[in-house]
């Protein structure tokens, strides 16, 4: 009997983990010191720093901006995560010691302005014409070091994170395939090893290779680089056979923003696809000192 695929959703950032990474970002950018604060700015200079949006956006931050300075900064968010947030809106103020504030904000901003552009043009792609419950999935094409909060954007716009790493699931794909010989062999194997009982799914570019895996019984299937018509008859193939209204179904390879309403009323569960990460636009966000 398959076993539906459903992966971990991010949704949730601890707030220690959140610390420990802007930890390791401040390491690169500071690893000496801020020579230029430290030569300019009095120690015991407060203030208070606007956050300003100079785009519109779907905002991605709330748990992540009060971690981004340390004490004694004190940070007055504005606005919560999933908000649409329009160009000149203040975000957050921040209040505390000048060079402090100085020495962090390009790394909080950095991340930030980049996790709202991914839950921005997410959001785009799940406004469009769906099915109810239809997955606009992430990929793993995503920025090294931030591939978590970047899952975690995704969850904001709307979109369903597929497999976190390389380790929370088994996609057996067309290099995997070559290095196995067969499907048979890589499916076979896969079983063998498979300690944690994950759902086995295959990727899949032929309607042959699809009976192939239909014939193995694999819980789920990545339909790549097809056609919409073709995927509409692989889906049609799939349901078809008993218990295949359980399998999980993806499509995925050359599919945007224009196509994706032609592929999402295939059948399919959910489209995989690395444009809502990849090609997101950085928002524009600004630091400004009252």
């Amino acid at each position: 009997m398959q076993k539906r695929i459903e992966y971990e959703q991010v949704t949730f950032l601890d707030p220690n983990w959140i610390r420990e990474q802007i930890s390791h970002f401040m390491e690169e950018d500071v690893p000496e010191g801020d020579i230029t604060t430290n030569a300019t700015v009095t120690e015991t200079v407060s203030v208070v720093a606007k956050m300003v949006s100079a785009d519109s956006f779907v905002f991605c931050g709330e748990y992540i901006i009060p971690l981004c300075f340390p004490n004694p900064c004190q940070i007055d968010l504005k606005i919560k995560d999933g908000d649409w947030v329009q160009s000149g809106k203040t975000i957050a103020n921040i209040m505390g010691p000048a060079g402090l504030i100085l020495t962090y904000e390009r790394i909080a901003l950095n991340l930030i302005q980049r996790l709202c552009g991914i839950s921005t043009e997410t959001e785009k792609y799940c406004n469009l014409d769906l099915p109810e419950n239809f997955k606009v999935m992430d990929t793993r094409k995503m920025t090294p070091g931030l591939r978590k909060f970047e899952k975690y954007a995704v969850s904001i716009g709307g979109g369903w994170n597929h497999r976190l790493n390389l380790s929370s699931g088994i996609l057996i794909k067309d290099n995997h395939l070559k290095a196995a010989g067969s499907i048979k062999n890589a499916v076979n194997k896969s079983r063998q090893k498979n300690k944690n009982n994950f759902p086995i799914e295959l990727e899949v570019d032929t309607l042959e290779q699809l009976q192939e895996g239909l014939a193995m019984g694999v819980d789920g299937f990545l339909l790549d680089n097809m056609s919409p018509e073709m995927v509409k008859e692989a889906v049609g193939i799939i349901r078809n056979v008993p218990g295949g209204e359980s399998i999980f179904v993806e499509a995925s390879g050359n599919i945007h923003y224009d196509t994706l309403e032609s592929y999402a009323w295939t059948g399919i569960d959910g489209v995989s696809m690395s444009a809502i990460t990849a090609q997101a636009k950085v928002v524009d966000i600004k630091l400004e000192f009252e």
